[in-house]
């Protein structure tokens, strides 16, 4: 092949997979609604990545945060740094403990909703710890096991069957090696804002949930008057089910 021959082959090359990659990667404008996905305890900000595929072929900027799980004060910190970060408005994820980080960071006027995923959702004044004591305690908590420095964490078996056991065994794996433990002082923090009182509110309840108990679920979505879907799911809806998590929180971000 004569020279010219291949440089025009590369040319060519180069040309399509610079169109390729325009088409994956479209531009978002610059005030578009921000998505700010909040992780919970056992877990970190790689718990959304089937969520946000989803979410940004809709045209949606999204932003995982990593929260600390050093106190409810720091993953707070944490999420207020993302939200006051974005140009337009934001509608604010959590799942599970971020649950409690959302009520207590989303008071900001960029948030046009909250966005509940098998969460908490406390009242001022409330700890994550004293929520759910009428409820018997959810199989996994009582798997959950504490190391030297205070951090708690969850043994791989709880995980595959108590967090997240609907999902593949090697996603279960994945999910155990990658947990974020949590320092066990944080559910004792107690929020001095309730943002739910103040914001459209969305909740996903999982009814078949053995990390908090699903009873507690939908009594937090009645609580904060929330839209409400139910899907029977585990602990990590957005892992077993991420479409339908996804909906829900385009639905919000539609507002």
């Amino acid at each position: 092949m004569k020279l010219t021959s291949i440089a025009n082959a590369v040319l060519v090359s180069t040309l399509l997979s610079a169109s390729v990659m325009s088409a994956q990667a479209a531009p978002v404008a610059a005030d578009a609604t921000t998505v700010v996905l909040v992780h919970g305890a056992f877990a970190d900000g790689s718990s959304w990545e089937k969520v946000i595929p989803l979410l940004q072929a809709k045209g949606l900027k999204v932003v995982a945060v990593q929260n600390p799980l050093t106190s409810l004060a720091d993953d707070v910190a944490a999420t207020q740094r993302v939200v006051d970060a974005q140009t337009g408005k934001v509608v604010l994820v959590g799942h599970s403990w971020g649950g409690t980080v959302i009520t207590q960071a989303g008071t900001s006027n960029k948030i046009k909703a909250l966005v509940y995923v098998a969460a908490f959702a406390p009242s001022e004044g409330e700890a994550t710890g004293e929520l759910g004591k009428q409820y018997a305690v959810p199989p996994g908590i009582a798997t959950l096991q504490m190391d030297a420095t205070g951090y708690l964490w969850l043994p791989t078996d709880s995980v595959s069957k108590n967090f997240a056991q609907d999902v593949s065994p090697a996603t279960a794996a994945l999910i155990a090696a990658t947990q974020g433990p949590i320092n066990a002082k944080a559910f004792g923090d107690k929020t001095t804002v309730a943002a739910w009182k103040t914001k459209p509110n969305y909740y996903i309840v999982s009814s078949e949930d053995r990390m908090i108990a699903p009873e507690l679920e939908q009594a937090f979505a009645k609580k904060i008057n929330a839209t409400t879907t139910t899907l029977k799911t585990s602990h990590v809806p957005m892992v077993s089910q991420p479409e339908k998590v996804a909906e829900v929180i385009f639905a919000a971000s539609q507002r």
